[in-house]
């Protein structure tokens, strides 16, 4: 197997850095992003001239495209292109700003298909590349006092669903990852905004938080064998769960869509109305 190139965005800790250091470890190049460069300097002492560390805030699209660019002439070619860079932002529905949305939205959403669009000339030259973008299965499954975080992973999903049936003559493949629940830093400070909180939810806030509090975690280096397996597979999957909760939980909300729309089919096949 031939040693890829990767560029990761927010490789400054959790999955980002993970996959990063496990792509190295293994002989690969990566171009390690994140919004402070000193954040991905210390790759570089480690792994020498295979890292190119990169400051880049997802948010600016001339950085974003002078990041892509230079990772690129660098390296010669981008292998895999892996958006890991976003936040959560907590609040229910009535209680965050919608500045605040957002600015999660440019990150979480715009900020990937940011980097997907200046990569995809270049990978469409090359012939090949592989667009790897990191869901959740959040993205699948919404919950109360994150529900503006779930949407962002639910648009996420569809943009790289369309694309990959778009892309896929080039020669180019996309999988979306979809960790379920993991000790990482995800819950920090610099991973998450909290919205100003109202009286009227406190009860529902404090039964949510309790349930989160008490959710088992999976070891986020464990994730890294699956990850380098799906970008060295000749037929990627479209989409790879992490962990052994995610799937459980997708079934049954899948089983219970089913089960609903399936009780309303017949109101909903008298909408068809008759034939034009």
């Amino acid at each position: 197997m031939s040693s890829k190139v990767w560029f990761i965005t927010g490789a400054s800790r959790g999955f980002g850095r993970i996959w990063a250091e496990a792509a190295l470890q293994r002989g690969d190049s990566v171009a390690a992003t994140a919004r402070t460069l000193t954040d991905v300097a210390n790759l570089k002492e480690r792994f020498g001239d295979a890292v190119l560390p990169l400051a880049l805030d997802v948010t600016d699209p001339e950085q974003v495209r002078q990041s892509v660019g230079q990772a690129y002439a660098h390296f010669g070619r981008l292998d895999v292109v892996l958006n890991n860079a976003g936040y959560s932002l907590v609040g229910m529905t009535e209680e965050a700003s919608e500045a605040d949305v957002r600015a999660m939205f440019d990150a979480n959403y715009f900020g990937t298909l940011r980097v997907i669009q200046a990569a995809l000339p270049l990978l469409r030259q090359q012939g090949h590349g592989h667009i790897v973008g990191v869901s959740s299965t959040l993205g699948h499954v919404a919950m109360p006092l994150i529900g503006f975080y779930c949407a962002s992973k639910w648009a996420f999903e569809a943009l790289h669903e369309g694309l990959a049936q778009e892309v896929r003559s080039f020669g180019i493949r996309v999988t979306l990852i979809e960790p379920g629940a993991y000790a990482t830093s995800f819950s920090s400070p610099e991973s998450v905004k909290i919205a100003p909180g109202l009286d009227s939810y406190d009860e529902l806030r404090q039964q949510i938080f309790g349930g989160i509090m008490s959710l088992e975690r999976g070891d986020p280096h464990a994730t890294a064998d699956a990850v380098l397996k799906v970008v060295d597979a000749d037929q990627p999957p479209l989409r790879l769960i992490l962990g052994d909760t995610g799937l459980p939980m997708i079934r049954a909300a899948y089983a219970e869509r089913i089960a609903t729309w399936e009780a309303w089919e017949t109101v909903s096949n008298a909408a068809q109305g008759e034939p034009k």
